[in-house]
């Protein structure tokens, strides 16, 4: 297979990261005009987007892990849970902070899961606390105050419901993040990500299964937006960033993920027409200025960094 270009590299992590922000706001959309259930979401986007992961890494990669991870019992046991606790908990908190929220404040509470990472490996004494370290979790905190808050410190421009799942769902990505490097150290992330999403659609179709479901009041329109979350907002958005890594380092797929958070708030605001204040907008500023200083950062002080360095970035939303 012959290697993409740079620029088909640019191409793929840009549209990547543009379908995964995009992605949450065309959900808020489903769950504020369709009433779309947000378990029976969740459920179909894992079922089917896992499913056509696991179809690529089989017809296009290296189609003996797809089974084989199975094989290896302790390994197994790490990818049921890691499909429960990390993938479940991150797609079902991210899509109810949406629902009783927005997109846009529900995706930049998800990236305060970096700085969660920071703060648990400093207190496990993994690494230690720099200068960078300070000022990011300074962006983080004055971030997620003037967006929340929109400079008043006497009411919340958000419904506290809305950040609460939000901060959850920051909590669960810290731990996605972090559970994941045994398994991606042996097999490709397509395999991890594709069995984490079945095993988690599958759980949850226990207590919602996707056909039942009142299809009656959905137009065409609504299908297109189900189609583009689950397939477009998901697995592609996924395989896209994946791909580009033939050609493009891992600092500058994460770097160009950045645009996840801002085609979130952007379409949020101009297409959903969400009111979105001056601080607010500050708050904004401050949370994509710590991405980009993570993103931008070199060094790995920590154990956890050192054994991702030369692995792909992980990327979920």
């Amino acid at each position: 297979m012959n290697r993409p270009t740079r620029r088909t590299g640019l191409f793929l992590v840009i549209t990547g990261a543009i379908f995964w922000g995009v992605g949450g706001t065309v959900a808020q959309k489903l769950f504020q005009q369709y009433a779309i259930d947000v378990n029976w979401l969740v459920t179909t986007r894992l079922l089917i987007a896992g499913f056509l992961l696991l179809t690529v890494q089989f017809f296009v990669k290296d189609r003996s892990e797809v089974f084989g991870v199975w094989k290896n019992r302790r390994t197994a046991v790490q990818l049921i849970i890691f499909g429960l606790l990390g993938m479940l908990a991150v797609q079902y908190t991210y899509m109810v902070s949406i629902k009783y929220g927005n997109a846009a404040v529900a995706t930049l509470l998800q990236y305060l899961a970096p700085v969660m990472i920071i703060i648990y490996l400093i207190l496990r004494k993994q690494t230690v606390l720099t200068r960078q370290d300070l000022l990011t979790v300074s962006l983080a905190l004055g971030g997620c105050f003037f967006l929340l808050t929109n400079g008043s410190i006497s009411s919340l421009s958000v419904p506290t419901i809305a950040i609460i799942w939000g901060v959850l769902s920051g909590l669960s990505l810290a731990f996605y993040t972090l559970y994941a490097v045994p398994l991606l150290e042996q097999y490709d992330s397509l395999v991890i990500v594709g069995w984490a999403m079945t095993i988690g659609g599958f759980s949850l179709s226990f207590i919602h299964p996707p056909w039942q479901m009142d299809f009656t009041g959905l137009t065409a329109e609504a299908y297109l937006y189900l189609v583009f979350v689950i397939i477009f907002g998901t697995m592609i958005a996924f395989w896209f960033y994946i791909e580009s890594l033939q050609s493009l380092s891992p600092a500058e797929t994460s770097l160009l993920g950045s645009l996840e958070p801002l085609a979130a708030v952007l379409t949020t605001v101009f297409w959903l027409k969400e009111p979105f204040g001056f601080f607010q907008w500050a708050g904004t500023a401050c949370i994509l200025g710590m991405i980009l200083l993570l993103a931008l950062n070199k060094k790995s002080p920590s154990k956890t960094k050192q054994s991702l360095k030369n692995k792909e970035p992980f990327r979920v939303s």
